[in-house]
C-alpha cells in the first residue's frame, strides 16, 4: 500500500537525522511546500565547529548548548517564500525555541513522531498553526 505524503516525509525526517552529531537526541526536520522538499536539518554544531560525537555535549539545565537544532539548520535552508504556508516534519516534537522560530517563519503546519517534554507549548498560543503526531 502506498504511504501518505505525511508518513512518507516524515520518514525521510527519520533518514536526515541519521547524520545529526549529538547523541543525546538525534532529530531530523524536513521542511515541504506542495508535496516538495525545501529544506532539510538535524541537530549538529555550527559549520566548522566541534561536535558533540567528537568532544562531547555541553549541558546546561538539562539541555545540551553545543548544537543547533534541526529544525532552525532546515528552516535556515530555506527561503522566506519557501517557508510561508509550509510543513515542518521533524522526528521529535519541537522544544519551546524552536516553535517561536516555526511561529514565525511563516509555517502553518507541524507533524513530529515522538513527544518531548517542552517548557511551555507556544503553539497553544499560535492556532494558526496545525500541530499533528503521528505514531511511527
Amino acid at each position: 500500500m502506498r504511504k501518505d505524503w505525511d508518513k512518507y516525509f516524515l520518514d525521510i525526517a527519520f533518514k536526515v537525522k541519521d547524520r545529526s552529531t549529538c547523541p543525546r537526541l538525534r532529530v531530523g526536520a524536513v521542511v515541504v511546500k506542495d508535496n516538495r522538499i525545501k529544506g532539510t536539518g538535524y541537530n549538529g554544531s555550527p559549520s566548522g565547529m566541534p561536535h558533540c560525537d567528537d568532544v562531547g555535549c555541553i549541558i546546561r539545565n538539562n539541555h545540551c548548548i553545543r548544537t543547533i537544532h534541526a529544525e532552525i539548520n532546515a528552516i535556515m535552508e530555506c527561503s522566506p517564500e519557501e517557508r510561508k504556508d509550509a510543513t515542518i516534519y521533524v522526528t521529535a516534537r519541537p522544544c519551546a525555541e524552536c516553535s517561536k522560530v516555526i511561529i514565525n517563519s511563516g509555517i502553518k503546519r507541524v507533524v513530529f513522531a515522538k513527544d518531548y517534554n517542552v517548557d511551555y507549548d507556544w503553539f497553544k498560543e499560535a492556532p494558526w498553526i496545525e500541530v499533528v503526531k503521528i505514531d511511527q
